[in-house]
């Protein structure tokens, strides 16, 4: 007989979404038992390791509010590297922008963390929540909806089981497997682009810099690494056109070095040395529907962004915070737990921010990688007008520190 374990809210993905969306609904909601589905194995060995082919993630100043609350923050930051300016600018003209967090009495616009730390941080305070259960490595291989919740078919190795849950959280990325299943149409646009993911050293300190810098092969970010001003790392997405991306990949490290240097000029000095790279084909995927009765879908499975604009995941953080919101609002009100009516009252309340990060993340990628004149001469008027109009460049600076969505708890 198939063994059977209930649950009130099983998150099938326990990466760095999944993960802190179970934090926000325990800290808020104790009695509410909440199973974490992981597919990849979840490591026990001790902290993260520095490494120079690390990836990591741009975390903007919302979202540490956010980790503040969490009681996550303090350990995260050991290892967070501050932006205190973002330098936005196009190849090939003098023009360009500045966020500078002084002129927001910000410490920080935003931090740059190591994944590897990131998650170690999260999954280590899983573990302190009696009514957390963090399950890997087991695979959902199917969600049947029931009344008033799903069952979770799964397997992990040679075993088998079930997870009955009343409401089931699907943040299983981009590619969604779930989403699917469920015949959940997503939309799709292709920008015929590819990322190239990492980690460059070079020989002038980043002085807590990110570079924005959009060129007629499309946009690249560095995002400044290590403990200090004076470090001379950072991490790099680097756009390509799909049909020049293999040419690129397959370079040596000497002459990866001198294309990047062509691309984005001299402010960091020469770059000297590059990580192992990564490629990922980039598109923006929004899904159809992101609620049925008793299902949401959150992260990538929800929205897949550009990475470019470091949007993705501090919408994912601040979707977390209203949907928690709605749920415990309802609650409240004596709704069941993953009500139709509580979910929809959540997609209203966030739709807002969600429309206006997805328009500004998927505009300023079009607009950055278009060589077209009228375009170009857009995109020129744009940084005329981050330093020239406050409310143009106060909304971009919102928008870039993830203060711009709604406060919620």
């Amino acid at each position: 007989m198939t063994q059977e374990i209930n649950f009130d809210i099983a998150i099938i993905g326990g990466g760095m979404v999944g993960a802190s969306l179970a934090l926000l609904l325990a800290q808020q909601k104790p009695d509410w038992t909440i199973a974490v589905l992981e597919a990849q194995t979840f490591s026990e060995s001790g902290r993260a390791q520095e490494n120079f082919d690390a990836r990591s993630t741009a975390i903007s100043q919302g979202s540490v509010e956010i980790f503040r609350d969490l009681g996550v923050w303090n350990l995260l930051s050991q290892q967070a590297t501050a932006i205190s300016k973002v330098h936005v600018s196009d190849a090939g003209h003098y023009m360009g922008g500045l966020i500078d967090s002084a002129a927001y009495e910000l410490d920080a616009v935003g931090y740059v963390i190591p994944n590897a730390w990131l998650g170690r941080v999260l999954l280590d305070k899983l573990k302190l929540f009696s009514n957390i259960q963090y399950l890997s490595p087991v695979r959902v291989e199917k969600l049947i909806p029931v009344q008033k919740g799903s069952q979770l078919l799964l397997k992990s190795g040679d075993e088998s089981f079930n997870v009955n849950c009343r409401l089931s959280v699907i943040a299983d990325g981009g590619s969604s497997p779930l989403r699917a299943s469920l015949g959940i149409d997503s939309h799709i646009k292709n920008y015929n682009q590819m990322a190239l993911i990492a980690n460059v050293a070079y020989s002038e300190p980043h002085n807590n810099i990110a570079y924005e810098r959009f060129t007629e092969l499309g946009p690249l970010a560095l995002l400044p690494l290590g403990s200090s001003a004076a470090a001379k790392e950072s991490a790099l997405v680097l756009t390509l056109p799909s049909d020049q991306v293999s040419e690129v990949f397959a370079l040596s490290d000497e002459d990866f070095l001198q294309h990047l240097q062509r691309r984005f000029g001299n402010r960091l000095g020469k770059f000297l040395r590059v990580g192992r790279r990564h490629i990922y084909d980039l598109k923006l995927i929004t899904a159809s529907e992101q609620i049925r009765s008793h299902i949401v879908l959150v992260g990538n499975a929800a929205h897949f962004l550009h990475p470019v604009a470091g949007q993705g995941f501090n919408l994912s953080l601040r979707d977390g915070m209203c949907l928690v919101d709605s749920l415990v609002q309802g609650d409240l009100a004596g709704h069941s737990l993953g009500e139709l009516s509580v979910l929809q009252d959540y997609l209203r309340r966030q739709a807002q921010d969600q429309t206006l990060t997805i328009e500004f993340s998927d505009k300023l990628v079009r607009l950055f990688s278009s060589s077209s004149l009228p375009l170009v001469a857009l995109r020129h008027l744009g940084f005329v007008g981050l330093d020239l109009l406050p409310a143009i460049k106060t909304q971009f600076a919102a928008q870039t520190m993830g203060t711009a969505g709604a406060k919620f708890l």
